[in-house]
């Protein structure tokens, strides 16, 4: 097995046995479907292969950290992968590098570099899918289990917030991910305006 193999199968074991049965979002499907849309980037942009393994590792390991705390999620996470990624070999540039692109999505988003505007969109595609409310109850249905909402109305307007203040950093997801997302954004404001 190559590095980058063993540091994937590291990752989904650590994430299969330690994520909490109560993340309904941010569970195993959600990084695995983050590892794809990043692989669709790369093909798309045709991202070079040293650079398109950094990025998968960082789709891999960009919610690991949710093994510990889901407080401050991020650093952890970068704790987590810059150990797997030093057993395997990788250098310290390679392993600043996937702790950039893990620190990148943390909300609010503030990606510097192409990679990082990549996995920023990836983690967030959702938000201009086809599966929006199919995602957007998971989360919700985890942000109650923790106390952090209460009920679907003010679930709505925290959604209306999320969606007002957030925006896609690549040229795909501003064209292709954008339209749907303001959609979104509309009939979540009508379903408040109907609650009320």
């Amino acid at each position: 097995m190559d590095a980058f193999t063993k540091v994937k199968e590291h990752a989904l074991d650590i994430l299969r046995n330690k994520l909490s049965d109560k993340l309904y979002y941010h569970s195993i499907d959600h990084t695995l479907g983050v590892y794809d849309v990043c692989n669709e980037y790369i093909e798309r942009d045709k991202i070079d292969r040293h650079r398109a393994e950094l990025l998968r590792i960082g789709a891999l390991t960009h919610d690991i950290g949710f093994t510990v705390s889901n407080k401050n999620h991020e650093e952890h996470g970068v704790v987590i992968t810059t150990e797997i990624m030093r057993k395997y070999g990788y250098t310290d540039d390679e392993i600043t590098l996937v702790a950039g692109l893990i620190m990148a999505t943390k909300i609010p988003q503030s990606p510097k570099t192409d990679l990082e505007r990549i996995i920023c969109d990836a983690d967030l595609d959702y938000l201009g899918g086809d599966e929006f409310y199919e995602i957007s109850n998971q989360l919700f249905k985890e942000l109650k289990g923790f106390g952090v909402i209460d009920s679907i109305d003010d679930w709505n307007k925290a959604q209306i917030n999320f969606l007002e203040k957030h925006h896609y950093h690549t040229d795909f997801a501003i064209e292709h991910r954008e339209p749907e997302k303001q959609k979104r954004l509309n009939e979540l404001k009508q379903a408040v305006i109907n609650s009320g």
